[in-house]
């Protein structure tokens, strides 16, 4: 594998002094040995000229937060990641590769939960080069090789999970969004490490179940909410109840037969579970 070397080309502005002045005497020089008609003081002339050209040919600029990747006939020199106008072998090649900050948003990939419920999901990753030479070498095309990898995690991902879970202990994509974005984090990461991509950020930006679906699970999840939220308001009435029970029997404020104790549990619970305000009943007889 390919690892980037960085490299501290020297700067151009020092050659560029040196260069301009020289170029302009060397065509002088060429243009009075051209009028002199000697042959041999006009190739010489003209050699230089050319040497000094091509020298022109090592200058190049380093934009911030930008490494160029210097090659010398297919073989790897190293990168130069210092800012500025710089000057190397004129013979190098030199490619561009950014290491800028990257955002881009998936599609919306329609892809079946751990349930087998078809949702649409989409994801927001961000990410930058931090090595020049396996972005440039290992893969054909670092941004595009991101934008599949980071699909396909999101993918994997969401097979493992379900849409939602109704029990807290359960890890879902609705209800653990923190620890899902993690996940899919180093999973992207892990991925696009051969092409030395760091990813700073990664999570979901659209969740939905499909529309063919998405009204019957609609009205699943508003099921399951009534049956979740019925079921502690009854733990709750039920422990209100025993309590109720408790005091008034340590304080003998009344003393309460099974009967008594049956109608009165009754009553509490009809109250604190029903769904509407209970409205009194004044009770002028008797039990018995």
């Amino acid at each position: 594998m390919i690892v980037e070397k960085e490299l501290h080309p020297p700067s151009g502005i020092a050659f560029l002094v040196f260069l301009v002045p020289a170029f302009l005497g060397s065509v002088a020089l060429l243009v009075l040995a051209a009028r002199t008609g000697q042959p041999a003081p006009t190739i010489a002339c003209g050699l230089l000229v050319a040497f000094l050209g091509l020298l022109f040919a090592g200058l190049f600029v380093v934009n911030p937060n930008e490494a160029k990747v210097l090659q010398l006939f297919g073989h790897y020199a190293g990168s130069a990641r210092e800012p500025g106008l710089r000057w190397a072998n004129p013979f190098y090649t030199k490619k561009k590769v950014s290491l800028r900050a990257v955002s881009f948003e998936s599609g919306k990939l329609k892809v079946n939960d751990l349930d087998g419920n078809p949702v649409e999901i989409a994801t927001i990753v961000v990410w930058n080069v931090v090595d020049s030479a396996q972005a440039a070498f290992q893969v054909d095309d670092y941004a595009e090789y991101v934008r599949v990898q980071s699909e396909a995690a999101l993918r994997g991902l969401a097979s493992r999970y379900p849409y939602d879970a109704h029990d807290d202990e359960k890890t879902s994509l609705r209800g653990a969004t923190a620890l899902v974005a993690e996940q899919l984090q180093n999973e992207v990461q892990e991925r696009v490490a051969a092409a030395g991509v760091k990813v700073q950020e990664a999570r979901i930006s659209h969740l939905a179940y499909a529309p063919e679906i998405a009204q019957a699970m609609l009205q699943r999840q508003q099921a399951a909410a009534i049956i979740s939220a019925r079921t502690r308001i009854v733990e709750g009435a039920v422990s209100m109840v025993e309590m109720a029970l408790d005091r008034l029997e340590k304080a003998g404020t009344v003393h309460l037969d099974e009967e008594r104790k049956a109608a009165m549990v009754s009553n509490l619970l009809v109250v604190l579970c029903g769904d509407r305000s209970a409205h009194p009943v004044i009770n002028a007889g008797t039990l018995y």
